[in-house]
C-alpha cells in the first residue's frame, strides 16, 4: 500500500509539472504580447518616449566604449564606471533637465574633490601625530592615492556628463521651453472650447440635443486643474537650455508661469460652474430664459477670446483678434451686472433666484480672469515681439481670395443659351416670343 501512494504520489508531481511546462509558451507569449501592446500604447502617446530610450542606449553604449577600448581603460581604469553611473542618472528627458542636472552633478564633483584636497592637505600640515587622526575622521586614502583617484574620477564623471548633453542636443532633442509653450496655450484652448459650449449645454440652446454628440470638451479643463507641477518643472528646465527655433536665450519663461496661473484661475471658477450644469439644482426654464441671451454672449465670447489668445501664443502672433471678443464680453458682464440689480426677480422664489445668480456670477468671474488672460498675453507679445498680422484678414483667406491669372480650371464644358425679344414681338405685345442668339460655351 505504501508503495502505491508513493507511485501516485509521484505520478501527481511529474502531471502537475508537465502541466506546467505545457503552460509555460502560452504564458510567455501572452506576457510578450501584453509588453508588446505597452509599448506600442507609449509609442503611440508619446513617440518620443521611444526616442529617448533610443538615446539613453546610444549613451551607454559611447560611455562603454572605455572598458572595450585597451588604450582608455589603461588611462582611466576601474574608474571608468563612474561615466557609466553619469549616463544613468543625468540624462533626462528634455534638454534642459539633462543640463540642469549635469552642471550640478559636474560642480559638486568639483567641489567634493576640492574639499577632499583641502582636507588632505590640512592633515598633513598637522604633523605626525595628528594626521592620522584627521585622515580617519575624514576617511580619505593616502597622500599618492587621494590625488590620481580624483582627477581619474573626476574625468570620467565630466565625459559621463558631456556626452549625455550631446546626446541630448544633436540625437532628436526634446525641449522643455517649447513643452511649457506647447503646454499653456493648449491649456487655453480647453478653457477656451468648454466655455464656447455652456450656453448651448446650460440654457438648452444646443441645436442637435437628441443625437449623441462628443461631450468631452466639457471635461477638459479638468487636467489644467493640476498643471502648476508640470509647468513649473518646465519652466525650471527651460532656464537652462541654451537659444533654440523660436525661443532665445533667456526667453520670459516667467510669463508663461503667470498666464497658466490665471488660466488654472479661470479654470477653478470652471469646476463651479460645472456642478450647475452636472447637477440637478438647475433653476426653472422660465428663470433661466431671464438671462440667457447674455450669459451666452459672454461665455461665447469669452471662450472666443481664450482660444484666439491660444492661437496667438502658439504661431507667436500679435493677439489683436482676441481684443473685439474681450471688449464684448465686457460689455455683456456690465449689462447683466445691470439686469441683476433691476426689478425682474419680482414675483420669484428667492431660493431659485439665488440659482440663476450664482452662475451668472461665476460667468462674470471667469470674464474677468479672460481679460487678465488677454492682458498677459499682450505683456508676453510685447516682451518678446511677437509678429504682427492683419486683423480683417486672416492669411487663409488671403491666400484663397487671389485669383490667379492664366490658371486651368478643369469643369466640364457647359452650354449656355441667351434668348432676347425680337423687335417684332415688342410691336405685336408678344412678349413671349424670343429670338435665339449664338450660344456660349465656357470651358
Amino acid at each position: 500500500m505504501e508503495m502505491e501512494s508513493a507511485g501516485h504520489e509521484k505520478a501527481g508531481f511529474c502531471r502537475r509539472w508537465w502541466t506546467c511546462l505545457k503552460a509555460l509558451p502560452e504564458k510567455l507569449t501572452a506576457k510578450a504580447t501584453e509588453a508588446a501592446s505597452k509599448i506600442k500604447k507609449i509609442g503611440k502617446d508619446d513617440p518620443r518616449r521611444v526616442i529617448h530610450s533610443l538615446k539613453v542606449g546610444i549613451a551607454l553604449t559611447l560611455v562603454s566604449l572605455f572598458y572595450y577600448s585597451r588604450t582608455l581603460y589603461k588611462g582611466f581604469g576601474d574608474s571608468t564606471m563612474w561615466a557609466v553611473m553619469t549616463v544613468v542618472v543625468v540624462l533626462e528627458f528634455s534638454v534642459g533637465a539633462t543640463l540642469g542636472k549635469g552642471l550640478n552633478r559636474g560642480f559638486a564633483t568639483l567641489l567634493a574633490g576640492a574639499l577632499g584636497v583641502g582636507a588632505h592637505h590640512l592633515a598633513s600640515l598637522s604633523g605626525g601625530v595628528g594626521e592620522p587622526i584627521l585622515l580617519g575622521f575624514f576617511v580619505f586614502l593616502q597622500d599618492r592615492e587621494i590625488l590620481e583617484l580624483a582627477h581619474k574620477r573626476m574625468s570620467t564623471i565630466l565625459l559621463g556628463g558631456a556626452t549625455c548633453v550631446i546626446v541630448a542636443i544633436v540625437v532628436f532633442p526634446v525641449w522643455a521651453g517649447e513643452d511649457l509653450h506647447n503646454l499653456v496655450a493648449f491649456n487655453l484652448e480647453k478653457i477656451g472650447n468648454y466655455l464656447e459650449g455652456f450656453g448651448g449645454e446650460y440654457f438648452g440652446t444646443s441645436e442637435d440635443e437628441d443625437c449623441k454628440e462628443d461631450k468631452s470638451f466639457l471635461q477638459g479643463y479638468i487636467s489644467v486643474l493640476n498643471s502648476k507641477g508640470t509647468e513649473e518643472n518646465l519652466a525650471n528646465f527651460a532656464r537652462w537650455e541654451p537659444g533654440h527655433g523660436r525661443f532665445r536665450f533667456r526667453h520670459p519663461w516667467k510669463q508663461y508661469l503667470k498666464i497658466g496661473t490665471l488660466t488654472r484661475q479661470c479654470a477653478y471658477r470652471i469646476e463651479a460652474l460645472n456642478g450647475y450644469l452636472n447637477s440637478g439644482i438647475q433653476a426653472p426654464t422660465e428663470i433661466r430664459r431671464k438671462i440667457k441671451d447674455i450669459c451666452t454672449t459672454m461665455s461665447l465670447e469669452s471662450g472666443m477670446a481664450l482660444n484666439e489668445l491660444a492661437l496667438s501664443i502658439r504661431k507667436m502672433t500679435r493677439p489683436s483678434a482676441a481684443d473685439p471678443h474681450i471688449e464684448k464680453s465686457e460689455t455683456a458682464a456690465k449689462t447683466l451686472k445691470t439686469l441683476l440689480k433691476s426689478g425682474i426677480w419680482e414675483d420669484t422664489d428667492f431660493l431659485e433666484v439665488i440659482k440663476v445668480a450664482t452662475v451668472a456670477s461665476l460667468l462674470i468671474d471667469i470674464t474677468n480672469c479672460a481679460q487678465k488672460i488677454a492682458e498677459s498675453v499682450h505683456e508676453l507679445a510685447s516682451i518678446i515681439q511677437f509678429k504682427s498680422v492683419d486683423p480683417t484678414v486672416s492669411p487663409e483667406k488671403s491666400q484663397s481670395s487671389k485669383v490667379k491669372l492664366g490658371a486651368k480650371v478643369d469643369c466640364p464644358q457647359v452650354s449656355i443659351t441667351v434668348r432676347e425679344p425680337s423687335p417684332s414681338s415688342k410691336e405685336n405685345g408678344n412678349s413671349q416670343a424670343l429670338t435665339p442668339v449664338p450660344r456660349v460655351d465656357v470651358l
